[in-house]
């Protein structure tokens, strides 16, 4: 039998309940894995909450969240030539990974790095693919650009952090409490800032008067203003989150925040952005899961780097599959460092 969370509703974390269903079996062309460890983002609280887009446009309710997984190939489909049973293997799926076992098309599995434990592996997809395609999809760095990543010691801006050093751009990183300074600056960062103990926006514009060429940002209204004001020319505004406009307790979105929040947006004019030669883009990862060559192009680089040492995986902390629930808690926190995991 496998064991997932299903989430029926809308809600806060009392919506992760433990189930038990027959094993599915894997049809022509896929793979099924017998998990060891699953990656938690920050998307999945939001596919709890009622608030991710993409959730709602691809599944409805009810719906089991987790986009990457790793374990041990333990079935495969008539057609599957490239793996065998007992391979140790990374998937990635549009939802349904918080599962003991998952069924997902060969083209969707990736072997696992040896040096990496599971915990490790199953923490890389989602984070290390959303800043690659940030950077290299978006973002087309040049060497000795300056960048700048808020959230830098979290999933995905402890990954850019790292790919920003491989492309050669001199990398600047926000964290919100002192003990994030130290994890940022191991991963490469030349210079950390704590918006806890400094003046954020006054200490750039000390450091960095000429402002940045690339800056990636996950807060939302919060600070969007500011680092659109904060561009070189030319410089480029990288969204990929709004995590400012969502609860850090309670596990469920005040409707008025949302609201207050979406009205503080900024609207940039495109006027404006051409005479100041100033760009802003956006990505949301879940929906380019039909954009298979390039996904496999950034998930093979990025394993290639694994391998070469140039890359590594973050802090890992684990839980149990039935706490999912407090891994959201934690996570919502915003006091967490790196990634957090479910072992089934």
């Amino acid at each position: 039998m496998v064991k997932k969370i299903l989430i029926e509703r809308a809600g806060d974390y009392r919506m992760l309940r433990l189930v038990e269903e027959e094993d599915p079996a894997p049809n022509q062309g896929e793979v099924r894995i017998a998990v060891r460890a699953i990656g938690v983002n920050y998307a999945d609280c939001l596919v709890r909450m009622g608030v991710y887009s993409s959730a709602k446009h691809y599944v409805g309710w009810p719906i089991t969240p987790g986009f990457e997984v790793a374990g041990v190939v333990d079935a495969v489909g008539e057609g599957v030539d490239a793996w065998q049973v007992g391979d140790e293997v990374i998937g990635v799926t549009r939802f349904g990974g918080y599962a003991s076992r998952l069924v997902v098309s060969q083209e969707q599995v990736f072997r696992k790095p040896k040096r990496l434990s599971f915990e490790e592996a199953a923490a890389l997809p989602a984070v290390m693919m959303t800043a690659w395609y940030g950077l290299f999809g978006l973002g087309a760095p040049r060497k000795g650009q300056r960048m700048l990543v808020h959230s830098g010691a979290g999933g995905v801006g402890s990954s850019l952090v790292q790919l920003g050093k491989i492309a050669g751009c001199e990398v600047i990183a926000v964290v919100g409490a002192p003990h994030k300074i130290e994890v940022a600056r191991k991963l490469g960062a030349d210079d950390v800032i704590s918006y806890q103990t400094q003046e954020l926006w006054p200490t750039l514009e000390h450091r960095y008067p000429d402002g940045f060429h690339l800056i990636f940002d996950a807060n939302g209204a919060d600070s969007l203003r500011k680092s659109y004001q904060h561009l070189a020319a030319p410089g480029r505004l990288i969204l990929y989150g709004f995590h400012t406009m969502l609860p850090r307790q309670g596990g469920r979105p005040q409707w008025w925040r949302l609201l207050w929040t979406f009205l503080r947006t900024p609207r940039f004019q495109p006027l404006e952005m051409t005479q100041l030669n100033r760009s802003v883009l956006a990505l949301n990862l879940s929906y380019l899961f039909e954009e298979k060559d390039l996904m496999r192009e950034g998930m093979m680089q990025i394993l290639g780097w694994l391998e070469e040492e140039k890359l590594v995986a973050p802090p890992i902390q684990s839980f149990p599959l039935e706490e999912a629930a407090k891994a959201h808690q934690a996570l919502e926190s915003a006091q967490t460092v790196g990634k957090l995991v479910l072992v089934p």
